[in-house]
């Protein structure tokens, strides 16, 4: 029996579509290197633990198990911040539908969402995410700080738009300048993702 493993997902759009925003060479190694070693190790470990039961030998699952959450998580993520994103051409950038009105309700206006928003991503220390999600039992879409990988999910909240504030999402285009990442972040979300999510999450 053939096992299933992750795979790297294709982008939706072109390496150079993002630009100015992000660049092709900032998109690439972000995509082809770093979420592609999330992929690799979270089926390398995975295939450890197959080895392990087939053979019925010995494994650190305390230490596997974590490393394997992180890795999973890392790979969930950014899946998602992928489709987060879209060219200015797409529609990126362009906010309507139900999760606007939600935003202006929740936050009393657009600008004060995009003031905590990016409050929260600049808060983030060292390696992290800004993340905005709904809590379907108190109906109210809120922003949060995913400190790591394998610390974003509760199964309230769902998530409906994350940012990656690692280093090697901008540093090079924005090198240590991140609050213009930031800013010019706002201008490329797939908000018609995000409002579909949205609408699942009430479903």
């Amino acid at each position: 029996m053939t096992r299933k493993t992750f795979t790297l997902p294709d982008l939706p759009y072109g390496y150079d579509e993002l630009a100015p925003v992000m660049s092709e060479e900032q998109l690439r190694i972000h995509h082809d290197k770093h979420h592609a070693v999330y992929v690799k190790t979270a089926n390398e470990i995975i295939e450890k633990f197959d080895k392990a039961r087939d053979d019925n030998s010995e494994l650190d699952y305390k230490g596997q198990l974590k490393a394997l959450s992180f890795n999973i998580g890392g790979h969930v993520l950014h899946s998602l911040f992928w489709k987060n994103m879209a060219p200015v051409a797409n529609g990126g950038g362009k906010i309507s539908g139900e999760i606007e009105k939600k935003l202006i309700e929740d936050f009393g206006s657009w600008e004060n969402f995009k003031k905590q928003f990016t409050a929260v991503a600049l808060g983030v220390e060292g390696s992290g995410w800004a993340a905005l999600v709904y809590y379907p039992e108190i109906d109210r879409l809120m922003c949060a700080i995913i400190e790591k990988h394998n610390q974003f999910l509760t199964a309230e909240m769902k998530p409906l738009l994350v940012m990656d504030m690692f280093e090697h999402t901008y540093y090079i285009d924005y090198k240590n300048e991140k609050a213009k990442f930031v800013e010019a972040f706002f201008g490329i979300i797939n908000w018609q993702e995000v409002n579909e999510r949205f609408l699942q999450s009430q479903a």
